[in-house]
């Protein structure tokens, strides 16, 4: 990316597209998205609520430039209206996802330590016996099965309900709260609702531990308002979204099962070279599109210019994982899901300062759920024809509603 010190391209912008929210079914790639990719490096985009129009990076050097760029705000978009895919839209303080430097890594430090690879690590006997529960009842009740409803939809439930430190007796209700907010179904005022009662319950929760020892992530925060290093409003905003990533790894799981499921090429190879298996999941996360359209703008802070369009300060500018993932100048045949390849840059965790914070949580996740249903159920297969399973539609994470399975 450069930046002209004299006067900013002044050729035509590209035309603003719109960009409908589309059900897709199945692992299908976004029509519109590959549209805009073809088109060029910088497009114009509308989405379904907000105000105005934003630009859209679809290549992989110009994503990785951005979203590593301090000229490009997320903190400057709580401030404005800006075209999106969400019907509700209402960041609260404390977000590590609109916070900017150095806000962003006085918040990030106050929870680094629950998301470690030490952590991490450790925490995974504990979740391995929780994922053997699952898979224990599964076995015991026989085929066939729902695998969302069984293990892909509990486990991740409950290793995030764990790191967090929510109690058992509260992991249902917070569940409820953060599926009502990844939908786009029940519009602004479900959401709204869904999100006031998560957010009262993590307020209560925080103030609850303020004198607490422990090294869970509500222990953490109420630990460090008691100090006095974040706000009690900072540290429920920081809160809310690590609670709602949990439901990531349900959808994205659920996808690379399905793939698996009706791909017997790649099923073997993972059956029969358990060894390589971290080559091929990492493959199926750059592939898979995890979510619909994309995801959190940034504020051009000053004028710059990018493959020749003047991006002015103040312009709205998104950035696609999916796209970048999708480069064929970085991962050649990028529509072919290649199981060797290597090496395998992918973004599936974003980049820069706002690279996920449970990337290794949710990597160990994936791990321990694709190996313990590979080597516990050796016969699993679909206990449906491919396109009669059912996605799930008017959401902002995609994956299967349901996963029925037999062995």
């Amino acid at each position: 990316m450069t930046e002209e010190t004299t006067t900013l391209a002044e050729q035509a912008p590209p035309p603003v597209r719109e960009w409908p929210p589309l059900d897709l079914a199945g692992t299908e790639f976004d029509p519109v998205l590959a549209e805009l990719m073809r088109e060029g490096p910088l497009s114009r985009i509308r989405l379904p609520h907000g105000e105005g129009w934003a630009w859209l990076a679809t290549r992989y050097a110009d994503v990785r430039a951005i979203t590593n760029d301090p000229r490009f705000s997320r903190e400057e978009v709580t401030h404005r209206q800006v075209t999106r895919l969400a019907p509700h839209f209402k960041p609260r303080p404390g977000s590590l996802a609109f916070a900017d430097q150095p806000d962003h890594n006085r918040l990030r430090k106050v929870v680094a330590g629950a998301f470690t690879v030490a952590a991490t690590k450790r925490l995974r006997p504990r979740a391995q016996e929780m994922l053997d529960g699952l898979v224990d009842g599964l076995v015991q009740d026989g085929p066939p099965a729902d695998l969302v409803e069984r293990v892909l939809e509990p486990f991740p439930i409950s290793v995030v309900s764990e790191v967090m430190g929510v109690p058992a007796a509260d992991r249902e209700q917070v569940h409820a709260w953060t599926r009502r907010i990844i939908s786009t179904s029940g519009g602004a005022e479900a959401a709204e609702k869904a999100k006031n009662g998560l957010y009262g319950w993590i307020t209560e929760t925080v103030r609850a531990r303020a004198l607490s020892s422990g090294d869970d992530v509500y222990s953490l925060l109420g630990a460090a308002v008691r100090r006095g290093e974040i706000s009690e409003t900072e540290a429920v905003g920081l809160a809310g979204p690590l609670q709602i990533g949990g439901e990531a790894v349900t959808h994205n799981c659920g996808q690379m099962l399905y793939l698996l499921l009706t791909r017997p090429e790649l099923m073997d190879r993972m059956r029969h070279q358990p060894e390589a298996r971290g080559t091929v999941l990492d493959e199926l996360l750059r592939h898979i599109p995890h979510r619909t359209s994309v995801g959190l703008a940034r504020i051009a802070l000053e004028d710059v210019d990018l493959h020749g369009c003047g991006i002015r300060a103040g312009d709205a500018v998104y950035v696609s994982y999916l796209a970048a993932n999708r480069d064929p100048e970085v991962f050649p045949d990028p529509d072919r899901i290649d199981p060797d390849r290597e090496p395998n840059p992918h973004l599936a965790f974003g980049n820069g300062p706002h690279y996920c914070t449970g990337a290794v949580l949710a990597r160990l996740q994936t791990e321990l759920l694709v190996d313990t249903l590979l080597d516990r159920l050796p016969g699993l297969r679909l206990a449906v024809a491919a396109d009669e399973v059912v996605w799930r539609r008017k959401t902002m994470i995609r994956g299967p509603q349901t996963l029925p399975v037999t062995w």
